[in-house]
């Protein structure tokens, strides 16, 4: 596979890179790998979710709703 980029993202690219120490390649590479990895833990999330509802395991909106908040607060 391919991919194509403009001379401003390659130049971005490459200028990541050097600070990181490793080629724009790998950077790359590591960069598709981690959205590959949170792609798959989502969906998991979500058929978890789905398999929870399923069994009747749900979580009132306003409960939902005090988990979130104190996550962005931690």
């Amino acid at each position: 596979m391919e991919v194509h980029f403009t001379p401003e993202q390659e130049a971005e690219l490459s200028q990541i890179a050097n600070h990181s120490g490793t080629a724009p390649e790998q950077l790359v590479k590591d960069a598709v790998n981690r959205m590959l990895e949170n792609r798959a833990r989502f969906i998991a999330g979500v058929q978890k979710g789905i398999a929870a509802a399923g069994r009747g395991e749900l979580i009132e909106h306003d409960e939902v709703q005090n988990r979130i908040n104190r996550l962005l607060q931690s």
